[in-house]
């Protein structure tokens, strides 16, 4: 039986009960008062999450969004005179193979304990930085050239009046010079990706090492 001992201070009345091993009931408090042990990260994974890999994958997701929107809405305005850029496919498959893969994997790295999962997200950092330079490559080469359907007329030809307004090329080159900047950015997002992972790499060889 439970031993109850009543205990007076004052204006206050403490009664204490002890309750024996055998009581159900010491079962039962015993569990409830066990604290559940927390959630312990692989050295890896905890090295990588000091990049912040949430906010870099959303930089991405927002990065590719925008470059998909643009290519439809380019890709519609210039099906019969495609720019490089569009004729290229690079503002979707930029977009959506690279961006938004690499921005999903990043975020879902911040909520998942998975050394596979950081080792997949350099892999593809890795394609993003490429990408990235190719895009550069293609948008400032479309800057130097002629509007589509503006070119060196052939003898006898002459060109359409839509192309004496110079409003329709500075337009062209504001965009590829702002698709130039949003490439600058992914490629700052990506190396500082294979920065921290390559750090939480050469941590964890170390650590096994050591050990």
């Amino acid at each position: 039986m439970a031993a109850t001992t009543v205990t007076d201070a004052g204006s206050v009345r403490i009664i204490t009960e002890v309750i024996p091993a055998t009581d159900p009931r010491a079962a039962q408090l015993a569990s409830g008062s066990q604290t559940p042990a927390p959630a312990r990260t692989s050295f890896q994974t905890q090295g990588f999450r000091r990049a912040h890999p949430k906010v870099l994958g959303t930089i991405h997701i927002f990065t590719g969004i925008v470059h998909i929107c643009f290519g439809i809405i380019l890709t519609a305005s210039e099906h019969r005179n495609p720019s490089l850029p569009v004729a290229s496919g690079i503002l979707f498959w930029l977009g959506i193979l690279q961006l938004l893969v690499s921005g999903s994997l990043l975020v879902e790295s911040e909520r998942r304990d998975s050394p596979m999962l950081v080792k997949t997200c350099c892999v593809v950092n890795v394609g993003i930085v490429l990408g990235t330079l190719v895009a550069t490559g293609i948008h400032g080469t479309a800057v130097t050239r002629h509007v589509p359907g503006c070119e060196n007329p052939k003898p006898f030809q002459t060109r359409p009046e839509w192309c004496l307004n110079t409003r329709s090329k500075s337009l062209s080159n504001g965009l590829d010079s702002t698709f130039v900047l949003l490439g600058l950015l992914e490629f700052c997002v990506a190396v500082a990706v294979l920065a921290f992972g390559y750090d939480a790499a050469r941590r964890h060889t170390y650590t096994q090492l050591a050990l």
